[in-house]
């Protein structure tokens, strides 16, 4: 089986990373219609504004096809940003969600944020428990309404 390769983001990456998630998200959470394009503005932004010497967007591929993705992105006040983290099921627990982590983290340190910061929902388990792993802390957390469902969402940090 060929090896896992990551690869920084390309434009022609875009149509792909915004159907992923949304597939995905919308089959395995139940996410409604309003995830996709807010994925499809994220990408849009970096694509448009992002400071290729801090800021970063990784495609994790075999064999020529896309199996996830992870951007470190400027979170302000000196943060990066962890976005667009996302593994397809025929990748998971192959450690690529560890390997793609830990390269985020390098990647913020070299560049010299003071530490990361991401958003997610407590009922993404495998990598809440992957954050925690690697040091992260849930700085907030409060149930909301998003995306058509009932959420906790999630605030995590790390200083470095």
């Amino acid at each position: 089986m060929e090896e896992i390769v990551l690869r920084k983001m390309r434009a022609s990456d875009a149509g792909w990373l915004i159907r992923a998630h949304g597939v995905l998200y919308r089959r395995q959470e139940g996410f409604d219609e309003s995830f996709e394009p807010l994925v499809a503005g994220i990408v849009a932004d970096f694509l448009k504004d992002h400071d290729p010497a801090r800021e970063r967007g990784w495609i994790a591929e075999r064999g020529g096809r896309p199996l996830g993705s992870v951007f470190c992105v400027d979170g302000g006040q000196g943060m990066a940003k962890l976005r667009l983290f996302l593994i397809l099921p025929q990748a998971r627990g192959s450690g690529l969600g560890h390997r793609m982590l830990a390269g985020v983290l390098c990647y913020a340190k070299d560049r010299g944020y003071r530490g990361l910061r991401l958003w997610t929902h407590a009922s993404h388990r495998a990598a809440c428990a992957l954050y925690e792993k690697h040091g992260l802390k849930i700085v907030s957390s409060q149930p909301v309404r998003s995306f058509g469902c009932k959420l906790i969402e999630q605030t995590w940090e790390i200083t470095f």
